[in-house]
């Protein structure tokens, strides 16, 4: 730390230099307006060249194609037959053993009353079909993740190529998978289960790679010496010692598949529960998309619960059904009931029952009276969050203060006091030595005054890289800069504000009410105890599910997104900030008591500054998991980058969907290299103080 004069800092000396570019650029933007928005003659046309070289490969590849299409929907439409073909309460019984050897009675008991309602909602047909695009997209991802783990572990183009790799998977947007899938396979449920095991891969990458790695190096050196080969080495000690590991992926790749059922059925075609809530809420029935919703729901709890109990250690399993006799009674009880039902004239065929057109008639009768009841406060809510928060970080004060808005203009002198009053408050912070609180306030009270959206792109580019390197160091800053630049040339420069706006208005919301619950719930265990399965219930649901609540009440439109976005986004923060809080050295706190700090003084002293590392993880998850729902919320009328990938996949446009796909993983991207280089220095700093 730098503890001298400040104006000798050369790291404030770059930021300097940018906020002078910054202040004269709008008296030069009249003769370069260049500066402020990038020239659409100066864009490369990289979307027409990926689409000549999609349209090329294509033709070329079209017999291969048609094989892996024909090899991968044999299988799951076989599946999918199967599980229709099984009486319903044989299909019910199957799972409640399942889960009775798993975890016992209590779970047992969950998973039946689960299934029970998904027979009786009438949704049960259309369930077995989305279990059967899972139970073929599951073991595909878990194959080639293996795969792809071993290689990241044990070959040095693997460690080099797989993590990036990896990072870009997870932060390209799911939809931007489908637009060369689509082009290359045609339309069809094939191309939903490949977006769904690609998308379901990583995690099971990861933790194949993370589980080898934490071998211990004995081991591996006694089997040596023991004389195995390689091959004996990996499949007869490191996979064994892993598998702990290994198994905590196979249940997150589970839970990754099951929540692309929604998407994968937009291009799909395929009679399952994802496209019974995708139509239905395109057709504004929200009682039965809420119901629709509720199944999927109850099938990634169900498929979560049990196999996170196989991820646990074998001894948490079932006593009786640990025996392999019991096992063959409870499957020769299997085959007998699906004999008895298939024998004999019991009907267990599931028509939708008359009970949920009356729940859900209910549902929509009483949603549209309580819409009409409270309209003026739901407009009230909406237009005050959108007017006085969303707006100015979009466009600005100069455009969104209004006589009709605000009840004033932005006059010319007030424009010149908001400008002399920030000004002032940075020399203040200047000669306090508190240099970095003063860049941020010049280039936050940049962004507010012109909006994200209307900002030069040189001042914007330049304030992330310079961040970037500062944070980071040169890599990430060069990361940063290369990912700007590929965004303002190839066309998305606007777009992608856009959608960083409404990613970070809805992160600072997210963030703010997930870390307040993490502190409340770090601090009693009673209130943990009822948000953890609250969170964890979250988790599991499935992204279209949250659009389904705010499109009751609200509508389309962005404060319907920022709504669904921040629902989803939050849970990561209170995680991370509960478990970063109680996590804290109690010697630390013991030694802070003694030396007479309050309660106040211990937590903003002690605990939070301690916690400070994995509160950073959860503000990175956050953002992660906004960047993840901003193109589902593009389905509710947002603009930005989502959007240009609806258009891209409408039509079939390959170029458009990677560029626009390409751009939303390299924002994301550049927000996680920055607090991951941000919270690394914390971590090491709260190190050394303990």
């Amino acid at each position: 730390m730098n503890t001298g004069n400040p104006l000798n800092n050369p790291s404030l000396a770059v930021w300097l230099v940018l906020v002078g570019v910054a202040a004269l650029i709008p008296f030069v933007a009249s003769q370069w307006p260049w500066l402020i928005s990038y020239p659409i003659s100066w864009v490369v046309p990289l979307a027409d060249w990926i689409n000549a070289l999609m349209e090329n490969l294509t033709l070329a590849i079209k017999p291969v194609t048609r094989i892996i299409s024909a090899a991968l929907e044999w299988p799951m439409l076989a599946l999918r037959d199967t599980l229709q073909w099984l009486p319903w309460p044989v299909t019910v019984l199957a799972v409640v053993l399942l889960a009775l050897h798993a975890a016992g009675p209590r779970l047992a008991i969950l998973c039946c009353v689960a299934l029970l309602f998904i027979a009786v909602s009438g949704y049960w047909r259309q369930a077995m079909n989305t279990m059967a695009l899972v139970g073929i997209a599951v073991p595909l991802s878990l194959l080639i993740g293996l795969i792809v783990g071993i290689a990241a572990q044990r070959t040095r183009l693997g460690a080099r190529i797989v993590p990036p790799l990896l990072d870009l998977m997870q932060t390209m947007p799911t939809f931007a998978y489908l637009v060369p899938l689509l082009v290359i396979f045609g339309f069809g449920p094939v191309v939903g289960l490949i977006a769904s095991a690609i998308y379901a891969c990583p995690p099971m990458v990861r933790n194949v790679h993370l589980g080898l790695t934490r071998v211990p190096g004995e081991m591996i050196e006694a089997s040596r010496i023991s004389g195995s080969s390689s091959y004996q080495q990996l499949f007869w000690v490191e996979l064994p010692a892993a598998m702990a590991q290994i198994r905590v992926g196979i249940n997150q790749t589970i839970m990754a598949a099951l929540s692309m059922v929604i998407i994968a059925s937009v291009i799909g075609g395929f009679d399952d529960i994802g496209w019974e809530v995708l139509n239905t809420m395109r057709k504004a029935r929200f009682g039965e998309s809420l119901l629709a919703g509720s199944v999927i729901v109850l099938i990634a709890v169900v498929m979560d619960r049990i196999s996170s109990a196989y991820a646990t250690s074998a001894t948490t399993r079932w006593q009786p059904l640990t025996r392999r006799r019991n096992q063959w009674v409870a499957l020769g009880l299997l085959v007998a009931l699906t004999l008895l039902f298939k024998m004999t004239p019991f009907d267990t065929a599931i028509v939708t029952p008359d009970w949920t057109r009356t729940v859900t008639q209910f549902l929509d009768t009483r949603l549209e009276n309580a819409v009409i009841s409270m309209g003026d406060q739901l407009t009230a809510i909406k237009n005050n969050i959108f007017f006085y928060y969303l707006l100015p970080v979009r466009i600005g004060f100069t455009q969104a203060i209004l006589p009709f808005t605000w009840g004033f203009e932005f006059t010319g002198n007030m424009q010149l006091v908001y400008k002399v009053t920030v000004l002032a408050l940075a020399v203040v912070l200047l000669l306090r030595q508190r240099w970095r609180l003063a860049v941020a306030a010049l280039m936050v009270s940049y962004l507010l005054f012109y909006g994200l959206t209307a900002s030069s792109w040189v001042v914007v580019g330049g304030a992330i890289t310079v961040l970037a390197w500062q944070l980071g160091g040169a890599r990430v800053g060069l990361f940063a800069l290369c990912s700007l630049l590929f965004i303002l040339v190839t066309g998305m420069w606007e777009r992608a504000m856009l959608s960083l706006y409404l990613c970070g208005a809805a992160t600072i919301i997210a963030f703010s009410i997930g870390s307040v619950l993490g502190v409340w719930a770090s601090a009693s265990d009673r209130v943990s105890s009822v948000i953890r399965p609250v969170s964890d219930t979250f988790q599991t649901i499935p992204l279209f599910v949250f659009l389904i609540p705010v499109l009751m009440f609200f509508q389309v439109g962005e404060f319907t997104a920022l709504l669904a976005i921040v629902a989803y986004a939050f849970v990561p923060a209170v995680r991370y900030t509960e478990s970063g809080l109680r996590q804290v050295s109690p010697q630390l706190v013991e030694v802070a008591v003694e030396q007479g700090c309050t309660p106040w003084q211990l937590f903003w002293q002690v605990r939070l500054p301690l916690a400070m590392p994995s509160i950073l993880v959860g503000l990175n998850q956050t953002i992660m998991y906004a960047f993840a729902m901003l193109v589902i919320a593009a389905l509710v009328g947002t603009t930005g980058l989502g959007q240009q990938i609806f258009l891209a996949l409408s039509a079939a446009d390959t170029g458009l969907g990677v560029i626009a796909g390409l751009s939303m993983a390299l924002l994301a991207m550049i927000a996680d290299r920055i607090l991951q280089s941000y919270a690394n220095k914390r971590f090491k700093r709260a190190t050394v103080t303990e």
